[in-house]
């Protein structure tokens, strides 16, 4: 099992920290750096500003939204970025969600399976650097009846085959990513009901591809804070549980929830979502249950880490991406070094 570290959203005044983080992860043999965007921070230029300052660390995008480029944008800059960092690149793809892609966007989330199948299929073609035409219910290429005509990739990419990912969480998403992608990038993932909540569609869609996890590069993103007080660990990522399970997208409509119910947590997840919902942030903040934080995070001395680590390698986990908490620098390399120790107790290095 490798160990990655995600930098998520810049520009909130550490940007110099978090390019420290990625330097500091890059010499201590960390396997990729990852970064977030939504409707701040776009994580192309990010991850061009942070291969440019590493040697061996992979970039990679955490997620590039599906609503914010065409397809045929998405290969230039993934094809850019790859040659840029000579072969460092990972191009991880996400829906996002309807919020921000209907308010930020303007584009419509609607079928998002069929997009996101669409989009790769056309950023596939365009990688191969094959003339490109592509006849589907979301694009046409060339548009019908117009100057346009079949083009093809000018750039040539340090690698044939760019490593692609999409952001899954529920059982159809998930499904389809093990079937279309190289690897799936997770959050709220928890070694005890992996089979459950992802394993089982992902080894679903990879059964259809005449595959099997094998090669296949699971990859959840997972906070992590060191300390004897296990409980009051829990505690530093209440907010952040709540934010998720309550407050991300709409009450209909909440990925995160609906992984929460799937976990059994279904009567606190409503509780949650209720309390952020009507403005209750504190109150939806603790009735988040400190077993769910502590089954979907890495609290604790670095031995209790170790052996959550080796439940996590043992449940199918390739590359552990690790978020630190702490809002210094000093507590944020004091992190990624836990990490590499507790890897090493496991067994695992």
């Amino acid at each position: 099992m490798r160990l990655g570290i995600n930098l998520g959203y810049w520009g909130a005044g550490m940007d110099a920290d978090n390019l420290a983080v990625a330097r500091e992860a890059d010499r201590l043999g960390y396997a990729v750096c990852w970064a977030a965007e939504a409707y701040g921070s776009d994580a192309a230029t990010v991850l061009s500003w942070v291969a440019a300052q590493t040697e061996r660390i992979d970039v990679g995008s955490a997620i590039f939204q599906i609503p914010a480029r065409t397809p045929s944008m998405t290969a230039m800059t993934a094809a850019t970025l790859d040659s840029l960092s000579g072969g460092r690149f990972r191009l991880g793809l996400g829906v996002s969600g309807p919020q921000v892609s209907e308010g930020w966007y303007g584009v419509k989330f609607d079928k998002p399976l069929a997009r996101t199948r669409e989009y790769v299929e056309i950023i596939r073609k365009a990688m191969s650097r094959e003339r490109l035409s592509h006849d589907g219910e979301h694009w046409t290429l060339p548009l019908p009846g117009g100057p346009g005509k079949p083009i093809k990739l000018t750039v040539h990419p340090v690698r044939e085959h760019i490593p692609l990912y999409i952001a899954a969480i529920g059982p159809k998403n998930l499904e389809q990513t093990g079937e279309i992608a190289d690897g799936a990038l997770l959050v709220f993932f928890s070694p005890e009901h992996a089979e459950e909540t992802t394993l089982g569609a992902l080894r679903a869609g990879r059964a259809k591809a005449g595959k099997d996890l094998d090669g296949f590069d699971l990859v959840p993103t997972v906070p992590m804070a060191v300390g004897d007080d296990v409980s009051a660990l829990a505690d530093l990522f209440r907010p952040y549980t709540a934010l998720y399970v309550g407050g991300m997208g709409s009450a209909k409509q909440n990925f995160y929830n609906k992984l929460a119910q799937r976990m059994g947590y279904g009567k606190e997840a409503a509780e949650i979502q209720e309390r952020y919902l009507a403005g209750d942030k504190d109150g939806a903040a603790a009735a988040v249950p400190r077993e769910l934080i502590d089954s979907t995070a890495l609290l604790g001395p670095v031995e209790r880490i170790a052996e959550r680590m080796q439940a996590y390698a043992e449940a199918g986990v390739t590359t552990l991406s690790l978020a630190p908490a702490g809002f210094t620098l000093d507590e944020r390399i004091a992190g990624l070094r836990a990490g590499v120790d507790a890897l090493e107790r496991a067994g695992l290095a």
